[in-house]
């Protein structure tokens, strides 16, 4: 949102953008709701529960980024059955989508039930970062943000998304986060959410290609140093969707299905598939 007021990505399209801060994915959540926004970075999964009761909100691609397994290399953890009798730092808590889909990947590939055979430790992602580089956690799950200053303090990824996904069936990659919006909404401005849409992937791409637009973003980001600052520049970046259409829809659908397995009802409700409506069709990617 930054780089898009900074180049005036939205007054070349003709909008007028107020950017609200809130404290909390609570926050907003009650500001959507509430009609304060008209739009929030959430994902499709929420989307889907809103939809289930009444509330028709829609989605749009934000980011491919997502949590990962990072390991210390001092710990001997190579495999996921080196993982047993470990604990396990997990940053979003029981139903957090990286642990979900780590499960189903240990249960299809590995032939090993991490549930039974892992201690989790729940707890806020900075509290998981500490835990990690003060050597009291050697393996965890954590938003990519974080793993991103872990990684640049030496610890590693044990496993990927991407890889577990195609591993399991899954040939492309789904973005988890998206835009957010009120289908009523979207409908009476289609073109106002499009031109919105357009000068967030003008931003991208201006982040993507440029260190010095990174740089308006340093008091921002606040890295403890360079390499910090440069492992979030290169996570980023590589969580900027490059495709959006069908085929990544579908991806959404079958890692929907993998998901609720092992969430259950705490994870899917009454939710027995995404209803494809979620999608707003006003916006692709080739």
């Amino acid at each position: 949102m930054h780089i898009i007021g900074a180049h005036q990505l939205d007054k070349k399209r003709g909008l007028d953008l107020e950017i609200v801060p809130l404290a909390s994915e609570n926050a907003l959540a009650v500001a959507l709701q509430g009609g304060r926004v008209d739009a929030i970075v959430s994902d499709w999964l929420w989307v889907a529960h809103q939809r289930q009761a009444g509330r028709n909100y829609q989605f749009a691609p934000y980011s491919l980024s997502v949590g990962a397994v990072m390991v210390d290399p001092a710990s001997g953890i190579d495999t996921l059955q080196d993982l047993q009798g470990r604990q396990l730092g997990i940053a979003g808590g029981p139903l957090d989508n990286t642990w979900l889909l780590l499960r189903a990947y240990g249960q299809r590939i590995a032939g090993i039930d991490l549930e039974a055979v892992v201690e989790p430790t729940y707890a806020a992602p900075p509290m998981i970062n500490r835990l990690m580089l003060e050597g009291d956690l050697s393996v965890a799950v954590n938003f990519w943000h974080y793993n991103a200053r872990l990684a640049a303090s030496g610890m590693q990824p044990l496993i990927s998304v991407e890889t577990m996904l195609d591993e399991l069936g899954i040939e492309t990659v789904p973005p988890l986060l998206g835009w957010v919006f009120a289908e009523e909404w979207a409908d009476a401005q289609p073109q106002t959410l499009a031109r919105f849409l357009e000068a967030s992937y003008e931003a991208k791409a201006i982040l993507a290609d440029s260190d010095e637009a990174w740089e308006s973003l340093r008091g921002m980001v606040k890295p403890e140093n360079e390499k910090v600052f440069a492992a979030i520049r290169a996570g980023y970046r590589a969580g900027i969707p490059k495709h959006y259409g069908p085929a990544q829809i579908e991806a959404a659908e079958q890692l929907f299905i993998i998901l609720s397995e092992q969430g259950g009802d705490l994870l899917s409700g009454d939710l027995r598939g995404l209803d494809r409506a979620i999608f707003w069709d006003g916006f692709h990617l080739p």
